[in-house]
């Protein structure tokens, strides 16, 4: 283990840093050096570690890892936002219907009440044929 400790400033802390050469535990299962993620822009690719440094390939891990975590954000936010526009598309034709139901309910309504008036218009001159038949069959018909 290599341990080094500089000032960098009179006024600045001591600043220390270590590592060993010899431990490459972290350095054995160390992702493809290669790896690329597509989704990200170029100047936020994971550089590669130093192999050397512990501290180093700690970080391109977790960068890898969080690169993996917004490649899986990014796809769930298209599918949510694919999900939506569906959603969306089913809202505007489920408003058509529901005009087109109102509509229909006026028509009805007004359909029901022409019937209305038009049975009662025939009742009464059915009445209206049936007492002047009774009253004297002076119809145009008795000629």
């Amino acid at each position: 283990m290599i341990t080094s400790t500089r000032r960098v400033s009179p006024d600045k802390s001591e600043v220390r840093i270590a590592f060993s050469l010899n431990d490459a535990s972290d350095v054995k299962d160390v992702e493809d050096l290669s790896q690329t993620f597509p989704d990200l822009e170029q100047r936020l690719q994971p550089v590669p570690p130093c192999v050397s440094l512990r501290e180093s390939v700690q970080v391109y891990k977790e960068h890898c890892r969080m690169a993996r975590e917004f490649h899986q954000v990014k796809h769930e936010i298209s599918v949510l936002e694919e999900h939506k526009r569906k959603l969306l598309a089913e809202m505007v034709e489920d408003e058509k219907v529901a005009v087109e139901i109102a509509r229909l309910k006026e028509e009805f309504r007004r359909l029901t009440e022409e019937n209305r008036n038009l049975v009662t218009v025939h009742n009464e001159r059915a009445q209206e044929l049936e007492r002047l038949c009774l009253t004297g069959g002076t119809g145009p018909d008795s000629s």
